[in-house]
């Protein structure tokens, strides 16, 4: 059986794993980002990783014949550039993803932005696996989205698709003005649904004891009103956008990841409350479910869009 190499390169942290054809994670590793180094740092980091998964696929006597990357920003799959990027990365947009670890691993190489690889590998293999179409919507330190169409991310017109965090939202929203958001806009779901942007809530509300947005969740657990007041206005935010969005698509499932799904049921009831109260009549009994493949979602993705690399006649993926 063939095998590539699936990678999530994120601000944080870049992962990866040698995939069979099956979507099989056979082993896996990671290495922080140094994102604040520089692109070529990142590339380095990158590419040492990879070097030291196929050493162990080598070893193991798995042929790998192609790498996949979902890489944070907005990616030119067509070329495999990152187009523009945040500050996450410094220095990010302009790098020729594909070109560099191609040149510094020997594979063939695809790339494409790391939540619609998170949104291709659930739905290949996970919440999303046998059903035509998948909206998902990542929730935590952003708010990102992908909707999955017969295997295909729709990646757009100039691969912008899926700022899902950037639709104006009436909870974005005191006392009359727009709540400044990250992309430097104002009024964006992002700027109070977010892991950060619940707690920048909670501490524009007046509340001071909680460090964080985990900090947040326990508080509102424990009935402080000021706290569960934030996670609701947020949770409220999540599930108005995600509603809006599935009434605009009509996706066969709604899956949702990210941090803020698994945070718990105070979140989640919340979310999906509104996002009822918000669908049309037709989509009134829509699934609305939390992600399945967690941390293997992106790298898994990634594999899929590196097997699609390989002559059918190579490898049994197709």
């Amino acid at each position: 059986m063939r095998h590539v190499l699936g990678i999530d390169l994120g601000g944080t942290k870049t992962a990866g794993g040698i995939v069979d054809a099956g979507g099989n994670v056979v082993f896996s590793a990671a290495v922080p980002t140094p994102a604040q180094a520089g692109a070529d740092s990142v590339l380095r980091a990158a590419a040492k990783l990879a070097a030291s998964l196929l050493a162990e696929a080598e070893s193991r006597g798995l042929q790998v014949d192609a790498l996949g990357i979902g890489s944070a920003g907005v990616i030119d799959s067509a070329r495999g550039v990152v187009l523009s990027a945040t500050d996450s990365i410094r220095g990010w947009a302009g790098t020729a993803l594909t070109a560099e670890l191609s040149a510094r691993t020997g594979l063939r190489c695809t790339a494409l932005n790391d939540v619609h690889a998170h949104a291709l590998g659930e739905s290949w293999l996970g919440a999303g696996a046998g059903v035509p179409s998948v909206l998902f919507l990542g929730m935590g330190t952003g708010v990102g989205g992908s909707y999955v169409l017969n295997g295909q991310p729709l990646e757009g017109a100039s691969f912008a698709a899926g700022h899902t965090g950037h639709l104006a939202s009436p909870f974005a929203v005191e006392s009359g003005q727009p709540v400044p958001c990250s992309c430097g806009g104002a009024g964006h779901v992002e700027a109070v649904a977010s892991g950060p942007g619940i707690f920048a809530l909670y501490t524009r509300l007046g509340g001071s004891t909680a460090a964080d947005t985990r900090g947040v969740y326990a508080l509102a657990a424990d009935g402080d009103p000021v706290a569960a007041k934030a996670l609701h206005r947020g949770a409220a935010a999540a599930g108005s956008a995600i509603g809006g969005l599935a009434n605009v698509l009509d996706p066969h499932i709604v899956v949702v990841g990210g941090g803020l799904a698994f945070a718990g049921p105070l979140w989640w009831n919340t979310m999906e409350t509104q996002a009822r109260a918000e669908l049309l009549p037709p989509l009134a009994d829509l699934l609305i479910v939390p992600a399945q493949l967690g941390e293997t979602a992106a790298i898994r993705g990634a594999a899929r869009r590196a097997l699609t690399l390989i002559p059918a006649t190579e490898g049994s993926h197709a």
